[in-house]
């Protein structure tokens, strides 16, 4: 470029005024101002044609759902519900999303048309902008009118909500159906392990655990008693012991002279053969052994002896003498005791009865204690699956109770899949149209004015210069040649 401005330097004007007038720079001056009239005139007939616009904001702010119920089943166990937002726990879904989506469907605008007895194109739609880092999001509608605008606004927003309810009432209605298969289900598990534990009852006899609590403790109780009755046995006999040594009877003589002292037909022919035997010594004493009142005593003696043999050997069970009936005999006194025979003879009566008691007792005890041992055998062996029973039982309560807590608490929660929205800012009555803007459609009119004069002019300054430089390439040419 810069050669050709040299060379074209060279040469005389009037080569240079012949290149200007073929610039045709007066084709670019009437492209330029036929350009900028028809401009110009599409700015102000948009200005004055295009109807105002006016536009309506608010903004709604979309809370998190979170609730939680924490229940204490005395003697059953623990049962929690927790309801967190579905949003919670995915960090890349944004709730608002969701609503955004919702809010810009056909149904919501066909609604919200239809409260303003309006076309859904008529309605328009929204401008929906969600606002970084928070829960909010802007709503704009345009309208004829400010009051238009707002009127849009409104409808938008109860449309908005009465479609949110709808889906909240179908998702209740669902998860009761849900939850109300799981609590019939729970339900009757509950009354099956209700019923096998009631029939394990009936059919073992074991109520509860304490039944074998109480039982060791019976047992207990009556291992103890029988210590102490053994104790007394052991006194009795001790005492037994020592009242048949004082009386020269061993253990088995006692006994006999007990069962001897306490018949009375024994007693009364005992009476008969001494006062038969002491007539005979008197009568003996005076007469002569065939005197007829001495041998009529000694058969009334031989008769009360035999009597008193018999009963003795039919209460002994076996053979005696008079002389064994003697010994046995607790009616005389011991010459080598101070204290009366027959007091001795009561004592080891007592005594004697309460060996015998004791004795009996504690058999009776000890056969108490080993029919309580076999239960508690029993019991022990039962106990493992009424614990089982219980236990599932337990369960299905528990289960049972957290399906009826969910299902209470379910109707109490309506937002959780759909969080509750809040109108933060009422929609405004515009004072001022949106568009069109007269300022900024001058201005870009201005601009683009300017863009397209200096497009012209620099479209013309290079023509100018290929012009020029063509020229100037030819006339070198044709020195060369000369």
């Amino acid at each position: 470029m810069a050669n050709h401005t040299e060379i074209s330097a060279g040469y005389p004007s009037s080569l240079r005024k012949l290149v200007a007038r073929k610039g045709c720079w007066q084709r670019y001056l009437l492209l330029g101002i036929t350009t900028n009239i028809a401009f110009w005139a599409a700015t102000f007939l948009y200005l004055k044609l295009t109807p105002p616009t006016y536009t309506s904001s608010s903004a709604i702010n979309l809370p998190g759902a979170w609730s939680n119920a924490n229940i204490n089943l005395p003697d059953i166990g623990y049962a929690s519900y927790e309801n967190v937002s579905p949003y919670a726990a995915l960090s890349s879904q944004d709730p608002r999303e969701i609503y955004k989506f919702i809010a810009e469907s056909d149904p919501i605008l066909k609604a919200a048309a239809d409260q303003l007895n309006m076309s859904l194109e008529e309605f328009g739609k929204p401008r929906l902008k969600l606002i970084i880092n928070t829960s909010m999001m802007s709503v704009d509608f345009e309208g004829a009118s400010p009051q238009e605008a707002r009127n849009k606004s409104l409808a938008f927003y109860k449309a908005l909500q009465a479609r949110l309810n709808m889906l909240r009432n179908q998702e209740a209605v669902q998860r009761d159906i849900g939850y109300q298969t799981s609590l019939i289900s729970s339900q009757k598990k509950l009354a099956d392990a209700h019923k096998q534990l009631a029939d394990y009852k009936a059919r073992s006899g074991l109520n509860s655990e304490d039944q074998i609590k109480d039982l060791t403790t019976n047992i207990e109780q009556l291992r103890r008693q029988r210590s102490e009755i053994i104790g007394q046995q052991q006194q009795a006999t001790t005492r037994l012991a020592q009242l048949s040594n004082n009386l020269k009877l061993s253990a088995g003589q006692a006994t006999d002279a007990f069962t001897l002292q306490t018949d009375q037909i024994f007693q009364q022919n005992l009476k008969n053969y001494s006062d038969a035997s002491a007539s005979v010594v008197v009568l003996e004493s005076k007469f002569l052994p065939s005197y007829p009142i001495l041998i009529t005593e000694k058969a009334k003696r031989d008769a009360a002896q035999q009597a008193l043999l018999a009963r003795g050997e039919s209460l002994l069970g076996r053979k005696v003498t008079l002389a064994d009936l003697k010994q046995l005999s607790l009616s005389s006194n011991n010459s080598g005791n101070s204290v009366p025979r027959d007091a001795l003879s009561q004592q080891l009566v007592i005594a004697q009865a309460d060996q015998t008691g004791f004795t009996a007792q504690a058999q009776a005890i000890e056969q108490q204690i080993n029919q309580l041992e076999s239960r508690l055998k029993k019991l022990t062996q039962l106990e493992s699956t009424l614990d089982s029973l219980k236990r599932n039982t337990q369960i299905a309560e528990a289960v049972f109770s957290s399906n009826l807590t969910r299902l209470d608490i379910g109707k109490s929660n309506t937002f959780g899949s759909y969080p509750l929205i809040q109108l933060v800012i009422q929609p405004t009555l515009p004072e001022n149209p949106s568009s069109p803007k007269d300022k900024l459609v001058l201005l870009g009119s201005s601009l683009g004015s300017l863009f397209v004069s200096l497009g012209l002019v620099l479209l013309w300054w290079r023509e100018r210069k290929n012009l020029i430089s063509d020229k100037t390439v030819s006339i070198e040419r044709k020195r060369m040649e000369q």
